[in-house]
């Protein structure tokens, strides 16, 4: 949804006489939507531009909108011009810069409405431009894990069927030998079989459906921090930021519990003796995920100032048996974004030195 399709040009807004109406209207929309009268103090401001420019409702409204963000000279002299000639206008790649925040690319439009008091006041509708390019990234990530998925299915088929006569093989030979010496080398070849068995089994990750348990994000997490702590060295600090709000949701815990735990045993492990892991959670609204609107979603961060993943990986790091660590088999992280697609969520990462973040997004189906 968006100005254009509730053709806010021709329409009435009456907080007033029907709050709940307009603030659900706003409320529903995907993209921010800030109100504004004609000295530019925000009147009204929907859940994504809450998120998107860093502000609450509360602090938000009466306020400025230059004392909460700095705009350049073109938009402001856009927000002019629609406050005085009554025209709708756009600005295109306009960076914002929240007090507080990082800036953010957007894309601009700005259209009058009316309220029942003044015929001066504006709609400003923010798309942000990264969230649209993540939308793309995220879906082309789904289809590549689903062409590996499918690669690693036929591959797994092609290779059991001889590992399993090679393996009958030896066992049958194994029992018509009477050296103990010749059985030693009929024993490795089983062993090994069933080495690569377990290793093709793990590249295909879990074929059982998800569980539906109700969940608490907080005990997970905890239960995993706990882990991690066990086997830190005393340079390390493992800390956590949680949003004590998030609700109990159904969700598969092993499979949760396995992701959290493939992350954050990355996480220090790239720290080494010294250094330091932060756990935190929060809740976005309007989420997208692999084309799929979710209206509720637990963003899961686990950062580290470890010496990040170099670049030439970053955009691989999910496949199979690609690895930042020596003697890494690289099936773990492409594992967890294999569990997460199988419980509607993703994984994505960015990682520069000193500050590699894993997030984890997981729709909230309340309990």
């Amino acid at each position: 949804m968006t100005i254009r399709d509730i053709n806010v040009q021709q329409a009435t807004i009456d907080p007033v006489s029907n709050p709940d109406s307009a603030a659900r209207l706003l409320d529903n929309m995907s993209t921010a939507v800030v109100a504004l009268d004609g000295g530019l103090k925000i009147t009204a401001l929907n859940t994504a531009a809450e998120q998107l420019l860093g502000i609450s409702v509360g602090k938000a409204v009466g306020r400025r909108l230059t004392q909460l963000v700095h705009i350049p000279d073109s938009l402001f002299a856009r927000l002019r011009e629609a406050v005085e000639s009554g025209q709708p206008v756009n600005d295109r790649h306009v960076t914002l810069e929240p007090i507080g925040f990082d800036p953010i690319l957007v894309d601009c439009s700005i259209a009058p409405y009316l309220d029942g008091h003044s015929n001066d006041r504006i709609l400003m509708e923010l798309s942000a431009l990264d969230r649209s390019l993540r939308i793309v990234r995220d879906e082309a990530t789904a289809m590549q894990q689903e062409n590996v998925k499918s690669l690693l299915k036929g591959l797994a088929h092609e290779i059991k069927n001889p590992l399993g006569g090679l393996r009958g093989a030896a066992q049958l030979l194994e029992r018509q030998l009477d050296d103990k010496e010749l059985t030693e080398y009929t024993s490795i070849i089983i062993h090994e079989a069933d080495r690569l068995q377990v290793l093709i089994d793990r590249m295909l990750g879990p074929n059982s459906r998800p569980r539906r348990d109700e969940l608490n994000i907080h005990e997970m997490l905890e239960h995993v921090r706990k882990i991690l702590l066990v086997g830190a060295g005393p340079g390390v600090s493992i800390t956590f930021d949680y949003d004590p709000s998030i609700p109990e949701f159904l969700s598969d815990r092993d499979r949760l519990v396995q992701v959290f735990l493939n992350i954050a045993g990355n996480a220090l492990e790239a720290i080494g003796d010294e250094g330091e892991v932060v756990f935190a959670s929060r809740v976005v609204t309007n989420f997208t995920i692999s084309g799929t609107l979710y209206p509720l979603v637990i963003k899961v961060c686990i950062n580290d100032n470890g010496p990040g993943i170099p670049s030439i990986l970053i955009d691989q790091i999910f496949y199979p048996m690609v690895s930042n660590r020596m003697g890494g088999s690289g099936l773990g992280l492409s594992i967890a974004q294999s569990i997460m697609g199988q419980l509607g969520g993703l994984i994505e990462c960015e990682s520069e030195r000193g500050n590699t973040n894993f997030t984890v997004f997981i729709p909230l189906e309340l309990s």
